[in-house]
């Protein structure tokens, strides 16, 4: 979508994925809130949930259903340990998926972490309207999502394009 000349502020969820953290030590949810509301978004929901595919699908599709929820951040659950089930969860829930964002991730993180980046399997795409990024659960990975890829494309500012049209074309469905 094309980008405007003002900002438009999003809603955003963050979800953390975890067997072991909790709001003391989800370090990782905690800076993709702290990072979202420093670029002018609303923090309109945050939790944790076990990495379990139908809590985690329960979660994401109840904040689809939200029409004040325009984008949900996921941190954790993207590897390839016994119970990371983040992409089986979520993926069925998309629309339609953007694959240039786990591609972009990936060849971004490869400059940092080098070849282990294989082992990430960060994904995003959209379901009903909404902006779903999944990243992994490290800190260093929200960052470099965050920061290299998603506050840009949630930025209406952004040129040559940005989520923030295909997203507010929800909204404009809501109020009517």
């Amino acid at each position: 979508m094309s980008a405007s000349n003002e900002f438009q502020p999003l809603g955003v969820a963050v979800l953390t994925v975890s067997d072991t953290r909790d709001e003391s030590s989800d370090s990782s949810g905690q800076y993709l809130a702290e990072a979202l509301r420093g670029a002018g978004h609303h923090l309109q929901d945050k939790k944790i949930v076990k990495d379990d595919i139908y809590q985690i699908r329960a979660q994401v599709s109840a904040w689809i259903a939200d029409g004040n929820i325009d984008v949900i951040l996921t941190t954790g659950g993207t590897g390839f340990s016994g119970r990371d089930s983040t992409p089986e969860a979520i993926a069925v829930l998309f629309d339609k998926t953007i694959d240039g964002f786990g591609e972009c991730f990936r060849a971004v993180s490869y400059t940092e972490i080098g070849s282990s980046t294989i082992q990430s399997r960060a994904l995003a795409g959209l379901a009903n309207d909404t902006v779903i990024f999944c990243v992994p659960g490290s800190t260093g990975a929200c960052k470099t999502a965050w920061q290299a890829l998603i506050a840009e494309q949630l930025d209406s500012r952004h040129r040559p394009c940005n989520f923030v049209g295909v997203l507010h074309t929800r909204q404009n469905h809501i109020q009517q």
